[in-house]
């Protein structure tokens, strides 16, 4: 494979001493910044590997970390691989039931956990994880005596220097991984049913890093990285975290979601991992911005954007250069785009963003006002990435063109498969799900797409596809893509399946429409109300009409319903990379559709 890393601690070791005076990890505590460097950083790792080695882990042992992103994550992490086990990242949003299913289900004997809060969740099922032998918390707590738990400090021994002898046992153990070995055992989000175990080796992450360095030259040892993606994701696990590690680059801990824009500005990032979501709210925030601003501002605002998109155009796409375009996007980068970009940082030189799809028109701003988002494609089972755009090779609408070493072709009925180093092991006792999966070394991604020119193009999960009862083959994301670019309009719910046409669930803006009501002096006692009230129901029937238009006749929403809230991960209606899980959300409105449907139309 051309790795110079044989795994990942090996990766952490090697650059623990190439970059050894550089910052690796930077985080809040007690209200201040602290930070290791990468020597220090590897020396934590194998103080945690030592703690675990003294706790009878052994060698392909899964350990499970339960934790919201903090230094302790990544440091736990790397110490569960010196010490040549096998990291199950579980997602801090998960419920007591999940937690159990996974910890079950990967054999976990030690979990680590961030507070007592996940700790509790442990604690409720305690009499059906008898696997579990010890927790090792984050933060100090007192414990059950049912479920052991002791301090990170306490299993490290931090102030207990590693010996001699303790180096060269644990190394020892790093030099006997391979790029074949197992690294991870992801489960998946679980959209439609059971989540499955993907094994990921040390191979499969270590190529997808390799590549990706080499086509985006995107991450170097100056770099900063914004973490707080979860970790349990491999998308920030691999792209924002073990990423900035082969390469030198200093990973920051974002305080919270919350948090992000007061971050920015205090650290400066260069390079962010995202979702789609992140990026919708900054642009529409942008937008409403310049809606508020005075007509010479707001006029001047919507002309570089103008510009910025004839430049963004022939610089990246034709690839041509006229130097009366250079000049014109070089005032409206003074004028605009520097002051929009001040607000991230003022350092910020690239994004990158999967998960889902990326609504073309922001993809497109973002580039516009110099903050180039790298959007790409891949799943858990390729670790993850399968192809992205980068700088030079770029399409709007597109996922980019396919790492080194990876072959993807279209099967028959449209769907996307993938042949190449970062597919993974296979599902963790799950023959049969592998076996369908993976065939003659082709991945079945579940996707509907093509490829044109080297650009792949996702249109639709092969499961999520609408089929009506006339026989059309929809795609929602699409739609719902359309939706989110109004104004209006939060997020959206399309559904159809089996059904004479196409219905939406449909959430407000409620900043706007609560200035639509103050407008229009309709009296309401709170939201629930007022998405019921017949204006602003009106309102929305014409903004969807306009949708409409821009839509095909079978694709068009005859009916829909307004949501007082938002969708969300707490409710279970989102995946914790914000995904909609449908079948929970039909199953949750289905009365409401239903109704839809009740006069058939008519």
């Amino acid at each position: 494979m051309g790795n110079s890393y044989r795994s990942i601690p090996d990766m952490l070791r090697q650059n623990a001493s190439r970059f050894e005076g550089h910052l690796a990890l930077k985080y809040r505590k007690r209200g201040r910044y602290v930070t290791l460097s990468y020597g220090e950083f590897y020396e934590r790792a194998l103080m945690a590997a030592r703690g675990l080695k003294k706790v009878n882990v052994q060698p392909g042992d899964r350990v499970a970390i339960l934790s919201e992103n903090r230094a302790g994550w990544v440091i736990a992490d790397m110490g569960i691989l010196c010490a040549g086990a096998v990291t199950v990242p579980i997602y801090p949003t998960n419920t007591p039931e999940q937690v159990q299913y996974m910890l079950n289900h990967s054999g976990a004997k030690v979990v680590f956990v961030s507070s007592k809060f996940q700790y509790a969740k442990l604690l409720k099922v305690r009499d059906e994880i008898p696997g579990v032998e010890l927790v090792v918390s984050f933060e100090r707590f007192l414990g059950d005596a049912r479920l052991p738990v002791c301090s990170f400090y306490q299993l490290s021994e931090i102030d207990d220097p590693i010996t001699e002898a303790e180096r060269n046992e644990i190394e020892a153990c790093i030099d006997g991984i391979g790029e074949d070995d197992l690294l991870t055992l992801i489960y998946t989000s679980g959209t439609t049913g059971v989540p499955k175990g993907v094994m990921l080796s040390h191979g499969n992450i270590l190529s997808n890093n390799r590549f990706l360095t080499e086509q985006s030259g995107a991450v170097g040892d100056r770099d900063i990285l914004l973490s707080f993606l979860p970790l349990s994701h491999v998308l920030e696990r691999s792209a924002g975290y073990y990423m900035a590690v082969r390469n030198g680059a200093l990973i920051v801990f974002a305080d919270s979601i919350e948090k992000i824009p007061e971050n920015m500005m205090e650290v400066s990032p260069t390079v962010m991992v995202s979702v789609p979501r992140l990026f919708e709210k900054i642009y529409h925030r942008i937008y409403e911005n310049a809606h508020h601003m005075p007509l010479l501002k707001r006029t001047l605002f919507h002309w570089a954007v103008e510009v910025g998109k004839k430049f963004v155009e022939a610089k990246y796409i034709r690839k041509e250069h006229s130097s009366l375009l250079a000049f014109k996007y070089a005032l409206c980068d003074r004028l605009v785009f520097g002051k929009i970009r001040a607000r991230f940082g003022g350092s910020m030189k690239m994004c990158c963003c999967g998960g889902a799809p990326l609504d073309k028109t922001i993809n497109e701003f973002f580039w516009v006002i110099g903050l180039p988002i790298f959007e790409g494609y891949g799943l858990t089972e390729t670790s993850p990435a399968v192809s992205f755009n980068s700088f030079e090779n770029l399409r709007f609408g597109s996922v980019g063109v396919a790492l080194k070493q990876t072959e993807i072709k279209v099967a028959e009925d449209g769907e996307i498969l993938v042949k190449g180093p970062q597919v993974m092991l296979g599902y963790y006792q799950d023959e049969a799900a592998t076996a369908e999966a993976v065939q003659d070394g082709w991945f079945r991604t579940g996707d509907i797409g093509h490829v044109d020119d080297g650009f792949v193009y996702i249109t639709d999960r092969k499961k999520e596809l609408i089929i009506t009862a006339g026989g059309k083959n929809i795609a929602p994301q699409p739609i719902e893509n359309e939706f989110k670019m109004d104004k209006y309009i939060s997020s959206a719910f399309v559904y159809g399946d089996r059904k004479p046409y196409l219905v939406a669930l449909v959430v407000p803006n409620i900043e706007r429409v609560l200035e639509f009501a103050k407008a229009k002096h309709i009296d309401y006692v709170d939201v629930d109300d007022l998405v019921i009230h017949k204006a602003v129901y009106r309102l929305f029937e014409l903004r969807i009409e306009e949708i409409n238009q821009k839509l095909a006749k079978f694709e068009s929403i005859k009916k829909f319903v307004l949501l007082p809230r938002d969708f969300s991960v707490d409710t279970g209606e989102l995946t914790a990379t914000l995904k909609l899980r449908r079948k929970v959300i039909y199953e949750k409105y289905k009365e409401k559709i239903e109704e839809l449907y009740a006069d058939n139309g008519n």
